[in-house]
C-alpha cells in the first residue's frame, strides 16, 4: 500500500525494480484508512504509514518495523488556521480556545502542536481539541482535553459557526464553507526557514512499515527496498531539476531544496533529528507512553541495527 508520490512513480511504472521480489500494489481511496489498518490489524506486508501512527502502534504491541524511508515533507508552521475575523493575534492566544482537527493523533498536528510549544511557548494541553474521526491506534484513549465533534456536527460548520476559533486547513475540511482563513502564524514561510537553520529538523509524514514475519522470512527484503526506493527517488528529483516533473508537489520540492539540499532525504542518519523531535512531541502530546530510541523503531538495513529492533 503506497501512496501515488512523484518518487515512488519509478515502481509503481515497473522502471524501478525490488532485486529478488515483484511489488503487488494495491490501491485505496483514503490512505489515512490504510494507516489505520495497519495499525490495528497489519493486512499488508509493505505499507505507508503515518509516523505517528506508528510510534503509536509499535507501543501498543503492533509486530512492524519503519524503514527510514519518509514518502512526504512539509514544514508546520503553516496548516493551522484562524477565521479572518478572530481576535487571535499570535499562537500564544490560542491558550483556553478550542480548536479542530480530524484526529488528535494526526502526524500534522502534532508537529504543529510540538511547534508552537517549543518556538511560541504555547501549552497544547490547555486548548480543548474537537475531532470527527477515530484514532488510528484503537486502544489509544486520548487525553481529557480531546473532544469528539457533537452528533450532527462538523468541524467546517463548528467553525463557521464561530464554535471553533481555529482548525487545521485540509484535515479539517474547513475550506469555503468557513469563510475567508488566515494562518495562525502569519509569517509562517519566514518563520519555517528559520526554524530550520537552527534545528536541521525536517518534519517527516509517511515512513515505508513492514510486517516482522515478513522480514524475518525474507533477511534480504528490507535492503532490496531501501535501494529501489532510492533510485525511485533520484530518478524522480532528476526529472525535478530538469523541469520534465512540474505539478505543483514538484515545484515545491525543488524550492525546498534550495532549503534543504536533498528534499527526500533516505537512511536514519540523514533524518535523525527529525524522527527523534517527531518521537520528543508524540511523547509530549500523551500519544506514547515512552519516549524510544531511535534504533529501536527505525531499521536502517545498511546498518546491522536490525539486531536492536528484533523482540522476544
Amino acid at each position: 500500500m503506497l501512496g501515488r508520490h512523484g518518487q515512488v512513480a519509478d515502481l509503481r511504472n515497473g522502471a524501478v525494480k525490488v532485486e529478488g521480489y515483484a511489488l503487488d500494489f494495491i490501491d485505496i481511496k483514503r490512505m489515512p484508512d490504510a494507516y489505520r489498518a495497519m495499525a490495528r490489524s497489519q493486512p499488508y506486508d509493505i505499507c505507508e504509514m503515518a509516523p505517528t501512527s506508528y510510534l503509536m502502534a509499535v507501543a501498543d504491541g503492533a509486530p512492524i518495523t519503519a524503514l527510514p524511508l519518509p514518502m512526504t515533507r512539509r514544514f508546520r508552521h503553516a496548516g493551522l488556521q484562524r477565521p479572518l475575523s478572530s481576535d487571535l493575534n499570535e499562537p500564544k492566544d490560542l491558550e483556553g480556545k478550542r480548536v479542530g482537527v480530524r484526529a488528535y493523533s494526526v502526524t500534522a498536528a502534532v508537529w504543529t502542536r510540538g511547534i508552537l510549544a517549543d518556538e511560541y511557548g504555547l501549552d497544547p494541553d490547555s486548548i480543548t481539541w474537537f475531532t470527527e474521526e477515530d484514532e488510528n491506534v484503537e486502544s489509544f484513549v486520548p487525553p481529557s482535553n480531546v473532544q469528539r465533534v457533537p452528533s450532527g456536527k462538523t468541524l467546517a460548520g463548528m467553525l463557521r459557526d464561530g464554535e471553533l476559533d481555529a482548525a487545521f486547513a485540509g484535515l479539517a475540511g474547513a475550506g469555503d464553507d468557513a469563510g475567508e482563513l488566515v494562518e495562525v502564524v502569519a509569517d509562517a514561510k519566514a518563520r519555517e526557514r528559520d526554524w530550520y537553520r537552527r534545528t536541521a529538523i525536517y518534519p517527516l509524514h509517511g515512513v515505508i512499515v513492514v510486517r516482522n514475519d515478513v522480514l524475518e522470512k525474507h533477511p534480504t527484503l528490507a535492503l532490496a527496498l531501501f535501494n529501489a526506493f532510492t533510485n525511485a527517488k533520484e530518478n524522480y528529483l532528476e526529472r525535478v531539476r530538469t523541469g520534465s516533473a512540474a505539478e505543483a508537489e514538484d515545484k515545491r520540492y525543488l524550492a525546498l531544496a534550495e532549503l534543504v539540499g536533498d528534499p527526500l532525504p533516505y537512511g536514519l542518519e540523514e533524518n535523525a533529528q527529525s524522527f527523534a523531535a517527531l518521537a520528543r512531541y508524540a511523547y509530549r502530546q500523551k500519544l506514547i507512553p515512552v519516549l524510544p530510541s531511535l534504533e529501536t523503531v527505525v531499521y536502517d538495513p545498511r546498518t546491522d541495527a536490525i539486531a536492536q529492533r528484533r523482540r522476544a
